[in-house]
């Protein structure tokens, strides 16, 4: 059966269970480092709680029934009868993949497909005795040292004492099962008989008030008053003598709570707790999901969001950015006409046109998170499979962006990641053999620059080599070795972004390949960015990226190539400066310019012209060069290279525009805009023009 997922209802539930989804896959890998947590132990509850509600009023059973249980068993651990370890972890974070799943086919309108048999399987397991059968018991261990409960065998003991001095009669050593839900199987029942030797034992026999006057059946429908309470429950003190009997006085675990889900008489569920009981008063952070704090519940807030479809909000774009071609127009105008009172009125229209643009580039703004919030579970897999440790930090995760920007860097961030787990960051032995702790660090950070956003990937880790990175290169016949003896340290670690380039002698699940770096300079030159590397052999290695904050208006240098203006991307655009022939050499057929002491390629691009008209039309002439000619220095990638054109204009804001059909997908060419003074100008794509052109220019 399909789903609508144009139903207001189907909609809501998607937006806010996708929310909650990228909330849990943070919270479950930060609650592994902090099992006792119960704030984060009740955040996940009414995660889960909460999409089950949901997937329930909706019919969607299979989404239910895997959310029902990872639900009961996080009640278990925030009540403390079960104790977070990472074998748990694991399966929880499988429950957690496989409820993405559901969602992403209920999203394309599919039925959700059922949970695997053996992870339901599972989770029953840990619901039922913490641990999975076939694992080795790390939860059960772990729970030894919970001081809230009192363990299987100290009962046992408990018990064997009590009937030694008794009838000696063997009592059940699984009488703890009723810890929580006062439900006995036949078998595990503790005896009235032996229940009064316990009493006797505690107040002298005869002393105590005898077996109940009622069954404990007829007690759910009646509950007892405080007195009958008194008498038939187990005190504190009571329950401290019987500790005191098995450790050895002052010497058993300490602060133990006899509450009525811990007893083998617990009152059963629905009676109201004996007065005694410490749980009597349950705490906000373990009441309901559902609660809500009474001040919230006094002045509750109107709505101060709205959802609206991003195809509306690119429309509104595009219209401010035709907005941006008329202020530039009329800009160009006054210029041109003496006239005050049309330039009052046009500056006017650039203070409004100005605000009005940046109010909706806003609207299309994202944080960063979004793309965070997916790396501490990655790193905290890839930690595990490498059998590393490694402590991931994020850092300005609310900075903002455009939201393609943030899709975008999603795959090239993950490669960094992934690269830095993997490369950087070392085993335990190794970290500790450097003298360095065992746990590795990994930060992650953003931060605005202007009109730029700054990622930092940086690692503890081991460094580059710039000799083996020398050495790799040749080996792989990617650089001969007079080349790459010519190569800096800065050079060299711009090496891993080489096509086929890999450090390691063998291929894994995780690295090996050579692919993946490549195609991280290439997206992010794509994005109109660059990619800067420092490393320090023992210390760590950082990676800084900068891409702008948004690619629908896009600032550029205007220059002008035989007589026709071109657009750079200002955001790759380091320095200009006149050319000078005699300053220049040719090193390996390429015709390069020393800059501060560093050759670098010069690329000609009215010979780019040529090659284009010559496509377009055989035979066409190429016009003059000039005699005069400057160079815009960019940056592709990590590697300057110069620009040499006719003329620089300066400054402008562009609107994208799609070309025609005669250049559409014609390398060299982003795309097309409507200059102020009414002309149109090509938009430069500069890795592109490089990779198809580079050797004839």
């Amino acid at each position: 059966m399909g789903i609508d997922t144009e139903d207001d209802i189907v909609q809501d539930f998607l937006v806010e269970s996708r929310e909650i989804l990228e909330a849990l896959g943070g919270q479950l890998v930060e609650l592994e480092q902090r099992g006792d947590d119960r704030d984060l132990l009740n955040a996940v509850f009414r995660g889960f709680h909460t999409i089950k509600g949901g997937a329930g009023f909706l019919s969607l059973d299979a989404l239910v029934s895997v959310c029902h249980r990872t639900e009961d068993l996080f009640n278990l651990l925030r009540n403390g009868e079960r104790t977070v370890t990472p074998e748990l972890m694991d399966h929880v974070l499988r429950a957690l993949d496989v409820v993405n799943d559901q969602f992403d086919s209920l999203e394309a309108g599919r039925e959700p497909p059922e949970a695997p048999p053996d992870l339901l399987a599972a989770l029953e397991q840990l619901i039922e005795s913490g641990q999975v059968q076939g694992e080795a018991p790390a939860a059960a261990e772990a729970a030894q040292a919970n001081g809230d409960e009192i363990t299987d065998d100290e009962f046992e003991q408990l018990l064997d004492a009590l009937d030694e001095t008794a009838d000696g009669k063997k009592a059940s050593a699984a009488s703890a099962n009723t810890v929580g839900d006062g439900e006995q199987s036949d078998g595990d029942e503790i005896t009235e008989d032996e229940f009064e030797s316990l009493l006797d034992q505690l107040h002298g026999k005869g002393q105590h008030s005898g077996k109940p006057d009622k069954p404990l059946a007829d007690k759910q429908a009646s509950p007892p008053s405080s007195s009958q309470a008194d008498d038939d429950l187990i005190s504190e003190d009571e329950f401290d003598q019987l500790l005191d009997q098995l450790h050895g006085e002052g010497k058993g675990p300490a602060t133990r709570k006899p509450a009525a889900d811990s007893k083998p008489a617990a009152a059963p569920r629905g009676e109201k707790p004996a007065p005694s009981a410490p749980a009597a008063k349950p705490t906000a952070a373990a009441g309901s999901a559902n609660a809500e704090p009474e001040a919230d519940k006094a002045s509750p807030k109107g709505e101060t969001s709205v959802r609206v479809d991003t195809a509306k909000l690119d429309d509104i774009m595009n219209l401010v950015g035709e907005l941006v071609l008329v202020r530039n127009r009329l800009s160009t105008l006054r210029a041109q006409l003496d006239d005050e009172r049309m330039g009052v009125a046009v500056g006017d229209l650039e203070l409004v046109t100005s605000d009005l643009q940046a109010a909706v580039m806003q609207t299309r703004m994202q944080p960063i998170r979004k793309v965070f919030g997916r790396f501490p579970r990655l790193v905290r897999d890839l930690a595990r499979s490498l059998g590393k440790d490694i402590e991931l930090e994020l850092r300005g995760e609310d900075t903002d962006l455009d939201k393609n920007l943030v899709e975008a860097l999603a795959d090239p961030l993950i490669h960094l990641v992934r690269n830095s787990c993997d490369h950087g960051v070392e085993t335990p032995e190794e970290r500790r053999a450097a003298g360095k702790p065992a746990t590795g660090k990994l930060m992650l950070s953003a931060e605005q620059e202007g009109d730029h956003i700054l990622l930092v990937i940086a690692d503890d880790g081991k460094g580059m080599d710039p000799e083996m990175l020398r050495r790799k290169v040749i080996e792989k016949g990617i650089m001969d070795a007079e080349s790459a003896a010519r190569l800096d340290d800065k050079d060299c670690f711009n090496l891993i972004f080489q096509p086929g380039f890999s450090t390691k002698d063998q291929i894994s699940d995780v690295s090996g390949r050579g692919v993946g770096m490549d195609v991280v300079k290439t997206r992010i030159s794509q994005l109109n960015g660059t990619i800067d590397i420092d490393s320090t052999m023992g210390v760590g290695t950082t990676l800084r990226i900068k891409v702008p904050l948004t690619l629908a208006i896009l600032p550029t240098l205007m220059v002008t190539l035989d007589g026709r203006k071109f657009a750079v991307p200002m955001s790759v655009v380091s320095e200009i400066f006149e050319l000078d022939m005699e300053h220049t050499k040719v090193v390996d057929g390429r015709r390069v310019v020393m800059v501060r002491k560093k050759a670098m390629p010069l690329f000609f691009l009215d010979r780019w012209i040529q090659r284009i008209k010559g496509t377009l039309s055989e035979g066409a002439a190429s016009g003059a060069t000039p005699a005069e000619q400057q160079v815009v220095t960019v940056v592709l990638g990590n590697q300057p290279i110069g620009l040499v054109v006719d003329e620089v204009l300066g400054l402008e804001e562009v609107v994208i525009k799609p070309l025609g059909a005669m250049l559409q997908g014609l390398p060299g060419l982003a795309g097309s805009t409507i200059t102020g003074d009414g002309r149109i100008a090509l938009i430069i794509d500069i890795p592109s023009l490089v990779k198809s052109y580079g050797s004839t220019m």
